[in-house]
Order: C-alpha cells, then sequence, then structure tokens
C-alpha cells in the first residue's frame, strides 16, 4: 500500500462552474477521502464529467474553491484522468507508454521494464509491438488505464471507462479497476449504470442538474435511498 497522497482530501467548497448561462455544478459541498472507489452516478448532462475535470484541476471554479491536502493552488503531479474516449498516438501501444513515462520524467534507464509491467498489469502483454489504433475499443482503453497509471498517481479519475464496451471488455476494466484501488490508488469514477457501482463503489455521489442529490456507502445507497431522487434512481426510473 502506498503513502496517503498529499493530494487527498479532495475538497469542494460551494463550488459552482458556468459556462456561459449554462450552470453545470451548484455549489458543490463534498469532500473525498482516500480509501475504496467514490463512484459519481446520475443521467447525462448531470455534472459528473465536469466535476470529475474540476477535481483534477483542468476546470476553475466560477465560485467556491477546490483544494487539494489542504492546498488551493496543487499541481496535478501524483493526479492521472482517463477520459471516456482516450486518443491514442500514432505509435505502438508501448510507444504510448513510453511517451507518458517521459511525460512523467521517469527515468529513461526503467522505461523498459516499467513499460512491461504496466503492459503486464492491464493484460496487454504481447500486444506491445501493435499499433494502438488498431486494437480493439476495450484494448485501448487498457491501454489509457496504463497511461494514466505510468504517472504513478495516487488518484485517478475515471470517466465512463466502460462505456460501449461488452460485457467481456468492461469485466476486464473492472477487474483493472479493483487491482488498482487495491493497491492504495484513490479511484474517482462517473458512470450512469448503477450495477457498475454496486460492484465497484465504496460509496455512490448521485448528482442530478449539477447538484449532489445524495452521498451514502453502496449499502446504504441501495437499500435505504433518503431523497425521492435516489429512490427513483436506483428503481431504474428517468430522471430529467
Amino acid at each position: 500500500m502506498r503513502a496517503v497522497s498529499s493530494d487527498l482530501p479532495i475538497r469542494f467548497d460551494a463550488v459552482s462552474v458556468r459556462s456561459g448561462d449554462v450552470t453545470m455544478l451548484d455549489r458543490l459541498d463534498l469532500q473525498i477521502e482516500a480509501g475504496a472507489p467514490t463512484v459519481l452516478i446520475g443521467p447525462n448532462g448531470s455534472g459528473k464529467t465536469t466535476f470529475l475535470r474540476t477535481a483534477m484541476g483542468l476546470l476553475a471554479p466560477s465560485e467556491g474553491r477546490v483544494t487539494w491536502g489542504g492546498a488551493e493552488h496543487a499541481p496535478p503531479l501524483r493526479r492521472a484522468f482517463v477520459f471516456q474516449r482516450p486518443a491514442m498516438l500514432r505509435r505502438s501501444a508501448q510507444g504510448n507508454l513510453r511517451y507518458a513515462l517521459f511525460a512523467a520524467r521517469v527515468p529513461r534507464a526503467r522505461h523498459d521494464a516499467r513499460v512491461q509491467e504496466l503492459l503486464a498489469l492491464v493484460g496487454l502483454d504481447g500486444l506491445g509491438r501493435r499499433p494502438a489504433r488498431r486494437l480493439s475499443g476495450g484494448e485501448q482503453q487498457r491501454l489509457a488505464l496504463a497511461r494514466a497509471l505510468a504517472r504513478d498517481p495516487a488518484v485517478l479519475f475515471l470517466d465512463e471507462p466502460t462505456a460501449s464496451l461488452d460485457p467481456a471488455a468492461t469485466k476486464a476494466i473492472e477487474d483493472i479497476i479493483r487491482a488498482i484501488a487495491a493497491s492504495g490508488i484513490k479511484v474517482v469514477m462517473a458512470t450512469h449504470d448503477l450495477g457498475e457501482a454496486k460492484r465497484l463503489a465504496g460509496d455512490i455521489v448521485l448528482l442530478h442538474r449539477g447538484r449532489i442529490v445524495e452521498r451514502a456507502g453502496v449499502p446504504e445507497f441501495l437499500n435505504a435511498p433518503r431523497t425521492a431522487e435516489a429512490r427513483a434512481f436506483v428503481a431504474g426510473e428517468l430522471l430529467v
């Protein structure tokens, strides 16, 4: 287990994010701490991606403030982000990883061994020389996870990492996420799939219209939701 990151806890204090007249996050108060994955759920447009980008430091709040380990201006040296549709560089799978290691300033002497470790971790052994853009969708998503891990992050943000994947590819990604979390990396993940949240989360945060509707551990959220919106979501009803 790695030491607790100085980026944790990540704290949102009355954070709003706006783009023109559109409010994407509306006065959020939330603290993300070390431990099991925190999973954000909610319908499309609820603010999940905006939350992740703001927690990563890619978006600045329009109001309020975000702090990482108590610091308001903390460079994202130990944070990594995997986008829903990650772009593959025009090079091999191992070339993508070497680029990530170079960007993370890992000494070149360690690149060969680290590339092999990362490929093995995500189940891409033997595919290192294959052009990344010729990998399947699930394999590309696994490579994206490996690239993020090249940064040796303490916090990993995942934006719908299994969207559009078939069940077998989804299971492979979920198994990797479990291994990442078990290693001590804090995972903060968005999904619209309540079943996936149930399988992976330590706690669930339901977002709707840019607001936090409910936050609870998995058993409490699924079995005794407190709000009408959470009860509707658990029942499979649409939130509009």
